[in-house]
């Protein structure tokens, strides 16, 4: 078990902002870490790494997962009783997909799923299409991976891959390093496949050994994987697919994807027309007359301005290439002039802590930090919906003159009420993107043409002249090297001096608090419910939504405002606590 979705941007743009919302999360979430951290010690079979490691998907990306298995079925240690296999993974996230990447099939699946399986049971499924994707040619000078992620979701979206299986190849793949392939095998649930796989190679080679693993272990993969007929490379026979889709990379354009679904690409010189169309047909004025009071000093804020600018989220926060890049233009960004406006509430929270180490030996994170963009945590923050609070002068303007304005985001989720409940447009983009929109501070704007700043000579600023280039990046990639990956995960499953500091009875029957408001002991495991099982009949219906009420509107991560559609279920916390007692009886239930 990995701990990633619990930190909150409360704090940022300061150089306290990591260890302030680090002492904020651990009160926060006392009584489910007690819980956890007793579970650590519990169970022989149970692993637990803490949180502030980074996001689930890194952590097995950078260190846990195998991608080839080796067991002992006894203790001879003979040839004859090891047994090799391909390493699998199912996983409670549903971008568990980007693992994929490395080449070890694995997908998402629920709750009730995930607990069978821990108790010994199948996880069932119709053996799927597998639908080919074949890539060709490479990215051009500035095109980054988030933007060739953004046009796959859209041509697999449009083509139709719902329970299906998708496999990557093609000659594209030898330009194509592994950060980009996690990058794109991480959004899979977004163009609505059960996964994006792509085959090992010598690719998958190269990023174990960076990322530390043994060479032994290395040695094995590659030998395991000719001889078993799932290696690629150049003379690698195309797969008998159910149906294949083709992409050039070279056609590839930067973009972003929204307001509010991911599928939505736009490219960066549509952003503009897209966003003045969105807020008409919400039946609203090209242009607000709302004035906001920030530090002392009146701003206007109009719809479409950037209210929230996050590098946030799973591989994109973690692909060496991109985070160099958003570094690289905050450096000449900085050197420019420019200032990021103080309406905008930056954030930078890594999937790894290998990206602070990186950053900091490129001499970037200076920059970033000089741009708002400090550190406030390591896990999924903006994109799960822990946003975090706006400055109240900026909710108050949006509310008060009921505005639409913008995020900008490197994440792979943007649906509406997802990010924050005051946020109607939210648009993907590439991290260097979201530093750039941050500059600008609005989406109302052609960064293709259009300035997006005034320089400290009181020159014109566009975003080519700090867009960083493809040479610059490539050269600083050194800085990436392996020491960095074992150092980090040498105590990865004993956690910092906080979760150290978390007491544990050490029972082997957890002591459930009757006081807590977190945990509590479950009525459905009691006596006098474990024989009754009898099937459920009439049972009524505890509530029923809107066609276009999702979990982001009824079960956010974040904060539950007053006055939103979540209104519906957590109207009252007495409701709240009897509908999870209904639910908990349930199974309990034989007549209505």
């Amino acid at each position: 078990m990995v701990i990633d979705h619990s930190v909150s941007v409360d704090k940022f743009s300061t150089n306290t902002a990591f260890a302030q919302n680090v002492d904020i999360e651990m009160h926060r979430n006392k009584q489910r870490y007690e819980f956890l951290k007793w579970g650590q010690s519990a169970f022989e079979n149970f692993h637990l790494v803490p949180p502030g490691t980074g996001i689930c998907h890194q952590v097995n990306l950078e260190y846990l997962a195998d991608v080839v298995c080796v067991q002992n079925t006894d203790d001879s240690g003979a040839d004859e009783n090891t047994l090799i296999y391909p390493d699998t993974l199912v996983g409670t996230d549903s971008h568990t997909t980007m693992i994929n990447g490395l080449g070890v099939l694995g997908w998402g699946v629920g709750g009730i799923e995930a607990e069978a399986a821990m108790l010994g049971q199948p996880i069932s499924m119709q053996i799927p299409d597998v639908v080919g994707f074949e890539l060709t040619g490479q990215l051009l000078e500035g095109i980054t991976a988030t933007d060739l992620v953004l046009r796959v979701v859209q041509l697999l979206r449009n083509h139709g891959v719902v329970g299906k299986f998708v496999e990557f190849y093609g000659d594209g793949l030898n330009h194509l390093p592994l950060a980009d392939r996690a990058t794109i095998a991480n959004m899979a649930p977004e163009y609505g496949a059960t996964c994006g796989f792509f085959p090992v190679d010598q690719h998958t080679l190269a990023y174990l050994q960076l990322s530390g693993r043994n060479q032994e272990s290395i040695d094995l993969v590659e030998a395991y994987c000719k001889a078993q007929g799932m290696w690629r490379d150049d003379h690698s026979v195309i797969p008998d697919f159910a149906e294949s889709l083709h992409l050039d990379m070279s056609t590839v354009e930067a973009s972003l994807a929204g307001p509010s679904r991911p599928q939505d690409r736009v490219p960066v010189s549509q952003l503009k027309m897209a966003t003045d169309n969105f807020i008409q047909l919400n039946g609203k004025q090209a242009k607000s007359t709302s004035v906001v009071d920030v530090s002392n000093n009146n701003h206007s804020l109009d719809h479409g301005d950037v209210v929230i600018a996050a590098i946030t989220s799973c591989t994109n926060t973690s692909n060496p290439a991109v985070m160099l890049a958003a570094g690289l233009l905050a450096k000449k960004a900085v050197a420019k002039g420019l200032v990021k406006p103080s309406w905008v509430k930056a954030s930078l929270a890594p999937g790894s802590r290998v990206v602070t180490d990186y950053l900091k030996e490129a001499g970037l994170q200076e920059a970033l930090d000089k741009l708002g963009f400090n550190l406030v945590g390591y896990g999924c923050t903006t994109c799960i919906g822990n946003s975090g609070p706006l400055t109240e002068a900026v909710q108050n303007s949006i509310q008060e003159n009921d505005l639409i304005v913008s995020a900008v985001l490197s994440g792979n989720r943007n649906f509406e009420g997802r990010i924050h409940p005051l946020v109607k447009a939210s648009w993907l983009a590439s991290p260097p993107l979201i530093v750039a929109y941050a500059l600008a501070g609005t989406t109302r704007i052609d960064l293709s043409n259009e300035a997006i700043g005034t320089g400290n000579q009181g020159e014109k600023v566009y975003l080519k002249d700090i867009w960083p280039s493809n040479t610059e990046i490539t050269s600083l990639l050194q800085c990436v090297h392996q020491q960095m990956f074992t150092e980090r995960y040498r105590s990865v499953f004993e956690g910092d001096d906080n979760w150290q500091a978390i007491q544990s009875t050490g029972e082997i029957n957890y002591p459930f608090a009757l006081d807590s408001t977190y945990i509590q002991r479950p009525p459905f495991f009691e006596p006098q419910y474990r024989d009754n099982v009898s099937d459920i009949i009439d049972a009524p219906i505890l509530a029923m939504f809107g066609d276009s009420v999702t979990t982001d509107h009824i079960s956010p991560a974040g904060t539950i405002p007053k006055n939103s559609p979540l209104q519906i279920i957590y109207a009252t916390t007495v409701l709240k606590k009897q509908i999870l007692i209904l639910m908990a009886l349930a199974v309990a239930i034989t007549k209505s």
